[in-house]
């Protein structure tokens, strides 16, 4: 762990990122730019002496999950996440490369609902292979992100998509999920590296882990406490490929409730030059 070069990162990542770019009021001119010390420790959910210490050079040993909310806080992009964990003496998160081209049938279906219903297509182990402009809207962009690793090691990630109440719901589904697919995949590294590296990291992980639990995915009714436009309620739903082993989950507005308006609301501010994001590319 070279503890100076991580805090000197830290630091200047912090100072570069603006409130307006993570939700938060803009500073009145003249005042220090960047965020404060204590920003940053609370939308990684830890305390702010732990990361003022961090990037001071003389914090402790971080562990995965602590890495990764940081990067989700300052937003570091990819490249500048392994960075992170290299300085702090940790292997580089798994990620699955999204390989895989994204079915047609699910990318005509991922587009043609993109004015109404937030949707995205991930492989089988959960990286996310395509997002529509509406989940971008409402998300931020994550083509590339192995949700169940991001779910398992980022309280900031978990609390952005699901309530307190239905996070173990959550997190029994893709553990339970996971066994399945990776008895369909045969034991193959990918999956086996991806288990191996949660267990390592998360202790939450292994427990659930260890239920033996079996199910195909299936995810609640979620609800998003949108700034912008207020509550969303959303029932999910799940396409599978006819061809492959590829997913696209939809999240459709709950009948009765103002959350078709609020998704339109949110839709008319979405760049409209962006329907559908696949890794590195557009449709």
């Amino acid at each position: 762990m070279d503890r100076a070069w991580l805090g000197e990162f830290l630091r200047r990542r912090r100072e570069a990122l603006s409130p307006q770019e993570v939700g938060l009021p803009a500073r009145r001119s003249g005042r220090t730019p960047g965020l404060r010390r204590e920003e940053v420790a609370a939308l990684a959910t830890v305390s702010a002496t732990y990361y003022e210490r961090l990037e001071q050079g003389r914090g402790p040993y971080p562990s995965a999950a602590v890495l990764s909310a940081l990067a989700t806080a300052l937003r570091l992009t990819g490249e500048e996440e392994a960075h992170l964990f290299r300085l702090a003496g940790q292997s580089v998160p798994v990620r699955v490369a999204p390989t895989e081209q994204v079915d047609p049938a699910l990318a005509y279906v991922l587009e043609a609902v993109a004015d109404t219903t937030p949707a995205f297509v991930t492989d089988d182990l959960g990286t996310v292979l395509a997002q529509n402009r509406l989940n971008i809207a409402l998300f931020g962009g994550f083509v590339g992100v192995n949700l169940i690793w991001h779910w398992f090691t980022s309280p900031t990630w978990r609390h952005r998509l699901d309530p307190p109440e239905s996070q173990e719901q959550t997190g029994l589904a893709y553990t339970s999920d996971l066994r399945t697919v990776i008895a369909e995949r045969g034991h193959d590294g990918a999956a086996g590296a991806l288990v191996d590296r949660l267990s390592t990291v998360s202790e939450e992980f292994r427990g659930m882990w260890g239920r033996h639990a079996v199910a195909s995915l299936h995810c609640p009714t979620k609800i998003v406490d949108d700034e912008r436009v207020g509550r969303i309620e959303m029932d999910c739903v799940i396409v599978a490929s006819q061809v492959g082993r590829q997913r696209m989950l939809m999240l459709k507005p709950v009948p009765g409730t103002p959350s078709a308006a609020r998704l339109a609301a949110l839709h008319a501010t979405a760049p409209h030059n962006q329907d559908v994001v696949v890794a590195g590319a557009r449709l």
